[in-house]
């Protein structure tokens, strides 16, 4: 089974694809993929074929995000709360996971990557995740990071409470090791030291299965998204529930929009009147807008430096996990 299903669309699906690329396209859509147990207990089959059903669903929604003009996916593949469920699914899934992540390793695989322009993310505490789960999630980043025209990101081991903390985490260590000033820290540095630094925030929020609940996913970057919530089951999950949820998505665009709109502007607003009060506390009462300008542009520049440390760090966490687990398996076998 192939990351990428190529699919031919029926002329009824065309036409309402036409129809609905009048109006405005979510770029991101975030989905909760709810109901993979309860399909398996329903088709009486194993959980795991309900999880591997789950992905090829995954596939195919890829598929309809190309054809439909969708440039990004993020997708709640397993949350920290999963890790309570029973030895025998975590470890199922997590031999899933490694499985899917290795076919892209295959060539032929990246190739179709490539000509598409797939990049896959993972996003989460990749820590909790066992080692050789690791090396496929560090692998497939790095094989498809330069693939720019649609984005696919897949949460492991993720919780927004735990991706808010980490974030606070790191913005005290970029204050403590001076970095970054304590002044500097704000819902926009925020932002980018998430997990999700670089995307943009989801303007579509499905969940499937019938729950109305957001389970701890995106809520940070959910503020302003579009909720869709629909009571078929994932891996029964059709590109007609699709086309009804971005239909849903475009009666509420212009609400939310303007919304967005108006919160982007008071945030940048806050970091600006801050710059004004750092200025006073260092220049007295009466500031000029050479002294503003001059204090935000060097407030950008530390910033800069302190997110591009963060980026790279993240990167290089990548390739560590990758090359230590392939030194290990080096290691095992010269010692047969």
């Amino acid at each position: 089974m192939t990351w990428l299903v190529e699919q031919k669309r029926t002329w009824a699906e065309w036409v309402a694809l036409r129809v609905l690329q009048v109006g405005p396209i979510p770029k991101h859509v975030a989905i909760i993929m709810d109901g993979n147990r309860r399909y398996a207990r329903k088709e009486h089959k194993e959980t795991l074929d309900g999880h591997t059903q789950g992905f090829h669903k995954l596939t195919e929604v890829l598929s309809w995000g190309l054809d439909i003009g969708i440039k990004e996916v993020t997708v709640y593949a397993f949350s920290i709360e999963n890790f309570k469920r029973s030895k025998q699914e975590v470890d199922g899934l997590m031999k899933l996971a490694a499985q899917k992540f290795a076919m892209l390793w295959n060539t032929y695989e990246q190739e179709k990557m490539k000509e598409y322009g797939v990049c896959i993310r993972v996003i989460g505490n990749l820590d909790l995740l066992p080692a050789h789960v690791r090396m496929g999630i560090s692998k497939a980043m790095l094989a498809t990071k330069n693939n720019k025209r649609c984005y696919l990101n897949l949460a492991m081991a993720y919780t927004s409470r735990e991706e808010i903390t980490n974030a606070i985490t790191e913005m005290s260590c970029g204050v403590e090791e001076k970095q970054i000033l304590q002044t500097d820290v704000s819902e926009l540095l925020l932002d980018s030291c998430l997990y999700t630094a670089g995307m943009q925030d989801p303007e579509l929020y499905v969940r499937t299965s019938g729950e109305v609940r957001l389970s701890d996913f995106l809520l940070w970057q959910s503020g302003f998204s579009c909720m869709f919530f629909t009571k078929v089951l994932w891996p029964e999950f059709t590109i007609w529930h699709m086309f009804g949820a971005i239909f849903y998505f475009q009666r509420h665009f212009h609400t939310l929009s303007k919304a967005k709109c108006e919160s982007e502007a008071q945030r940048q607003l806050a970091v600006e009147e801050s710059d004004i009060e750092c200025c006073h506390v260092l220049y007295g009462e009466k500031v000029t807008q050479e002294q503003i300008a001059s204090y935000a542009a060097a407030r950008k520049r530390r910033i800069e430096i302190f997110l591009h440390d963060l980026k790279d760090r993240r990167w290089e966490y990548l390739k560590i996990n990758m090359h230590c687990v392939v030194f290990n398996v080096y290691l095992k076998q010269i010692c047969k």
